[in-house]
């Protein structure tokens, strides 16, 4: 019998952003489910200072922080075929070639679109969102205006680059101020995994969050407080997504904090989230309608902050490339929708190879 040949598939994990230690254990739930008899895998691992490295059980080497057997490497487009070449006495040589490229790489340089340009240049499948939506979602206030675009409830907010921080404190806080009464939520506007996030009650604390925001990013939100209620659903495809039972979280802080996410063992969630069938609806379309906006291709995990008080529902956010590890919630909300992790990842790789195929249906060159 004839079998199919295995695919050669690149895990791309670490990357320059403060989200790097999420993105090893997110590439370790990944890998460690990925079908030998389908796939042949190469891991590439990139250092917080941004260089390529392949080697032997390159993940392994980055969880253990030994990166010193490894080599430097890089992709390119050789002849209309995407390869890892390694660099050795001034010569480059292959080490693979490949046919799709996954991306487990949270943040900055990862899932803000500049990898995925990388990626379309190359001209390979990868699995995840292009360049529109990775960047469009990662920019907080950016993603706000598009979602309040397309006619769903965002809370009102205003966002202050690093610059006006460091030399007009005083002024950005007076106008932070004009956002609506305290608390203030301060966040890294193109950061995730709750990274740089902070809950300011007073003006004193809003000039801390401030300042600890404008470390991790040159873009910093502010966002009016909100005693709420945080729901997530997980959207997965391409033209014709689908969306998962919404999930909702039980902070053990204020707010799920990165120490919540992945410091403290597994959070309390309730999946699904005990909502009648009217609410369900109206968070699967939200999140579908959004998912459409920014023209989410693969997968995404969207946030909502619910009022405990009147029951308003807020879009908070899209996530092109969620947390992958074992406690995150876009698998344990596709688990609950009938979709096991092992399904999920192969699903993904199907839908990047369909992107591409789509892809390259699309006319490059034009005569009159």
């Amino acid at each position: 019998m004839m079998t199919m040949r295995k695919l050669k598939l690149a895990l791309i994990f670490g990357g320059r952003s403060g989200e790097h230690a999420v993105s090893l254990r997110s590439a370790r739930s990944v890998r460690d489910v990925l079908d030998p008899a389908k796939y042949e895998v190469v891991e590439i691992g990139i250092t917080l200072e941004g260089v390529w490295l392949n080697g032997a059980e390159t993940l392994k080497a980055f969880e253990s922080r030994d990166t010193s057997a490894l080599s430097e490497v890089c992709l390119l487009n050789v002849n209309g075929k995407v390869g890892l070449y390694r660099r050795k006495n001034a010569q480059l040589s292959q080490v693979a070639e490949l046919d799709i490229l996954f991306p487990v790489l949270h943040g900055t340089f990862g899932e803000d679109g500049t990898i995925q340009g990388l990626f379309e240049i190359l001209n390979c499948a990868y699995v995840g969102a292009g360049v529109l939506a990775s960047a469009a979602c990662m920019d907080k206030a950016i993603c706000k205006d598009l979602i309040h675009n397309a006619g769903i409830p965002v809370l009102p907010s205003r966002v202050f680059n690093r610059g006006q921080i460091e030399n007009y404190l005083e002024d950005v806080i007076a106008l932070s101020e004009l956002v609506s009464a305290y608390p203030l939520f301060v966040k890294p506007a193109n950061l995730g995994s709750s990274v740089g996030i902070s809950k300011a009650r007073d003006r004193e604390e809003l000039r801390s969050a401030l300042q600890k925001a404008a470390r991790f990013d040159r873009r910093v939100l502010v966002e009016r407080g909100l005693d709420a209620r945080e729901i997530e659903v997980s959207v997965l495809g391409n033209d014709s997504p689908l969306v998962s039972v919404p999930g909702e979280l039980i902070p053990e802080d204020e707010f799920y904090t990165y120490r919540a996410k992945y410091l403290s063992g597994d959070p309390e969630v309730i999946i699904p989230a005990p909502f009648d069938t009217e609410m369900i609806q109206r968070i699967q379309e939200y999140a579908l309608r959004a998912y459409r906006a920014v023209d989410g291709a693969g997968l995404a995990r969207v946030d909502f902050l619910m009022d405990k008080h009147s029951g308003e529902l807020y879009l908070s956010e899209i996530n092109t490339m969620p947390g992958f590890t074992s406690i995150s919630m876009y698998p344990k909300l596709w688990k609950a929708s009938g979709l096991d992790y092992p399904q999920l990842v192969d699903r993904l790789i199907e839908l990047a190879l369909e992107r591409k195929a789509d892809q390259d249906q699309t006319t490059r060159k034009y005569e009159d």
